[in-house]
């Protein structure tokens, strides 16, 4: 019990940062009464010893999946969605649907909060990512990530992925059809995470969730609207230049307009923007 008891405690703090960072400032009361049921648990009395037992007790198994009795329904939802991107992700590292799975050295799912608000969305993995297994850890993840710092979030607090899983050779272009192939499971990890709104990077990122074939410079600069299937509500889109194209053509001017996007989506969470 002491063990679970500290494994709840650990997720509750996570998720309790996460909130704050993301503008959270209060708890539900049922919370509060899950945790005055798992300390009732604890000081409830002893069962008797089996020399005291008059009958044979049977002890039946829970399933794994089952929740303790004092899981609050916020904290079950989040390892509930844990659960099921870990199971993707094996489905994902199985996939030969394409060419692609001949040339990989590692598959690269994505990651990140589970439960967030905001989800980043790239093309293709590149070199970096494909030794790693990880999106975004190249020169391109860095600025990605000196992006997110700008707007006053960390990497725990979003979830970054891309539309194929493996990288192209030689960073080409992703294909049509490797898209195809490979897009359910991206759409699958958005209706999973359910966020409030997801940044589309490059081209062919925004062309995919849209459905679009509109040239990036005019989707950027506004609010789109992407409708996953399996959800009941659609999810608000912002469209931005790659990292990578910011690396090519790092002037004022798109630096300008990428930050522009990003004070667009805060907005649209609700959250601070910094320097403002």
């Amino acid at each position: 019990m002491a063990g679970e008891k500290e494994k709840l405690i650990y997720t509750i703090r996570e998720q309790l940062k996460s909130d704050m960072l993301l503008g959270g400032k209060w708890l539900p009361k049922g919370q509060l009464r899950a945790i005055e049921l798992s300390a009732s648990v604890e000081s409830a009395p002893s069962a008797p010893s089996v020399e005291q037992r008059s009958e044979p007790v049977v002890v039946s198994p829970e399933p794994e999946t089952q929740a303790p009795a004092y899981m609050t329904p916020q904290v079950e939802e989040i390892m509930n969605k844990k659960q099921k991107l870990k199971a993707l992700a094996a489905e994902v590292a199985g996939c030969q649907s394409c060419s692609l799975s001949q040339s990989r050295i590692n598959v690269v799912p994505g990651e990140g909060n589970a439960n967030a608000r905001l989800v980043f969305v790239g093309e293709a993995p590149g070199q970096s990512e494909d030794e790693q297994g990880r999106p975004f850890v190249g020169r391109a993840g860095k600025l990605l990530d000196n992006i997110i710092a700008a707007m006053g979030l960390t990497r725990d607090d979003i979830y970054i992925c891309n539309i194929l899983k493996c990288r192209p050779p030689d960073n080409r272009d992703p294909q049509k059809s490797e898209v195809e192939s490979c897009c359910h499971f991206l759409y699958e990890q958005l209706n999973i995470i359910d966020p409030e709104v997801i940044v589309a990077l490059g081209t062919h990122a925004a062309h995919t969730l849209l459905e679009t074939s509109t040239p990036i410079g005019q989707l950027r600069g506004k609010m789109h609207t992407y409708h996953p299937a399996g959800l009941n509500k659609p999810i608000k889109l912002a469209a931005t230049y790659h990292p990578a194209y910011l690396l090519r053509n790092y002037t004022p001017d798109t630096r300008a307009k990428v930050w522009d996007d990003m004070k667009k989506v805060l907005r649209e969470l609700d959250l601070p923007v910094p320097g403002k």
